[in-house]
């Protein structure tokens, strides 16, 4: 997949906090067309994020029409992702778009398949064979080796290594700076903590830390 953004439409991005802001640099690095950010706090309705407005709450994308802006989900998660899949889902269900983001710094994403709403962030290397389900986020500096799969609405915060042949299940959590090794599988709804080495098999829904990954 090209680095280039692929919509003529402008895009509106679904909340205004931290990881909002990396993926509306992504695409500004990427030159798209950006017409605000949406936010359910009123309190930050008309306030600005890196020069973009926060034009309004989720109202303001379901009273439109899907065919004339996309959407990017700008929700991130620090310890799962389900307010992050309930937007994607909510949103999709009412037709609209979210086409995937790749940060033109990011090496690899030609080679690599990509679902619907993924975002590839600053400095993340994508080897081949990596398939990415959608509405997941490989974040700044991650790195995923070959013949790697990840679910649905994933998490890799930034730093992780998964090596090659690694299987991370839907709705996975892995913190930053977690080092996952080869064939190794993470069950969905797992979640790795931060500078973990998982070195065998994690169960779904089984949290992990530690050198070498231990539940917890």
């Amino acid at each position: 997949m090209s680095t280039e953004w692929p919509e003529v439409r402008p895009a509106l991005i679904l909340g205004s906090g931290g990881h909002a802001a990396v993926v509306l640099a992504a695409l500004q690095a990427a030159t798209a067309a950006v017409a605000g950010l949406l936010d359910s706090d009123p309190l930050r309705h008309g306030a600005k994020v890196l020069g973009i407005d926060v034009l309004g709450g989720d109202e303001f994308a379901e009273s439109g029409n899907p065919s004339e802006f996309v959407l990017v989900n700008g929700i991130g998660g620090v310890s799962n992702t389900d307010q992050r899949r309930g937007v994607f889902e909510k949103f999709t269900a009412l037709g609209f778009q979210f086409p995937a983001i790749v940060h033109p710094s990011a090496i690899g994403a030609n080679v690599a398949q990509l679902g619907n709403g993924v975002q590839v962030m600053a400095g993340a290397v994508l080897q081949p064979h990596t398939r990415i389900g959608d509405n997941s986020v490989v974040n700044t500096g991650a790195l995923v080796d070959h013949d790697c799969t990840l679910g649905d609405h994933v998490h890799i915060a930034p730093g992780v290594t998964l090596s090659g042949g690694v299987s991370v299940g839907s709705r996975t959590m892995i913190g930053a700076g977690a080092t996952v090794i080869q064939n190794v599988v993470v069950g969905e709804g797992a979640f790795v903590a931060a500078g973990a080495t998982v070195v065998s098999d994690v169960d779904a829904g089984t949290r992990v830390g530690g050198t070498p990954s231990r539940k917890f």
